[in-house]
């Protein structure tokens, strides 16, 4: 905003107004008047318990390669995704993609912080392919920049992203605005944080230690 602040709060102020805002800025939570009282109270940010579920179900059925890559780690991608979102991709994108990942999920959509979660594990495939078979695979996640990501070249992935899970994934970022439907999310994921601080893992054979059954990410 080149220095602007007048601008700069017209600009926060609109965002906070938006859906998005409870995703994509979790520090702004509980000034939302998205968000249920029961969510922000919950200290449960909406992208532990709504994106990084379907950013694990979408690599399942559309990256199958990478999501396998996580299983054999030992860890899951909603790790990763959940550091990449709390601090908005800082440190991991060039300014300018930071810049479009704000600009996409305000104009076409919240649900597209879960496509382009799906896009970045995609772009980086064939490193973490590698990185699994060196045992390098969480190192190099946390620590290493997302080389050569461009959200313009996977424009075309995430809109046949919408158009196969919008219905589902859009309604259940939806639920921030009921408290009832919204409770029931927040104690599903706090048993699961429990169990994950515990060092548990759990899930059936097919999960093989994700934080979700099977039945969830149907």
């Amino acid at each position: 905003m080149a220095g602007d602040a007048d601008r700069s709060l017209r600009l926060l102020l609109g965002l906070s107004s938006l859906l998005t805002s409870a995703f994509i800025w979790p520090a702004g939570i509980h000034a939302s008047v998205h968000v249920a009282v029961e969510t922000a109270e919950s200290g449960i940010p909406p992208v532990y318990w709504c994106t990084a579920h379907y950013v694990e179900m979408l690599l399942k059925a559309e990256v199958p390669l990478v999501h396998a890559a996580f299983r054999m780690s030992g860890f899951t991608p909603s790790q990763t995704c959940l550091h990449w979102l709390t601090q908005c991709f800082w440190n991991y994108l060039d300014w300018t993609e930071i810049c479009h990942y704000v600009s996409t999920c305000v104009v076409m959509g919240p649900d597209y912080q879960v496509y382009m979660c799906t896009a970045v594990f995609k772009h980086l495939q064939p490193e973490i392919l590698r990185r699994t078979q060196s045992q390098e695979l969480q190192v190099f996640l946390k620590e290493e920049p997302i080389r050569g990501f461009e959200v313009s070249d996977y424009l075309e992935f995430m809109e046949r992203l919408e158009r196969s899970y919008r219905d589902v994934v859009l309604t259940d970022m939806k639920t921030l605005r009921d408290p009832v439907g919204v409770e029931n999310l927040i104690i599903r994921s706090r048993s699961r944080l429990d169990l994950r601080e515990a060092g548990l893992q759990f899930g059936d054979d097919d999960c093989n230690g994700s934080i979700y059954s099977n039945n969830d990410l149907l």
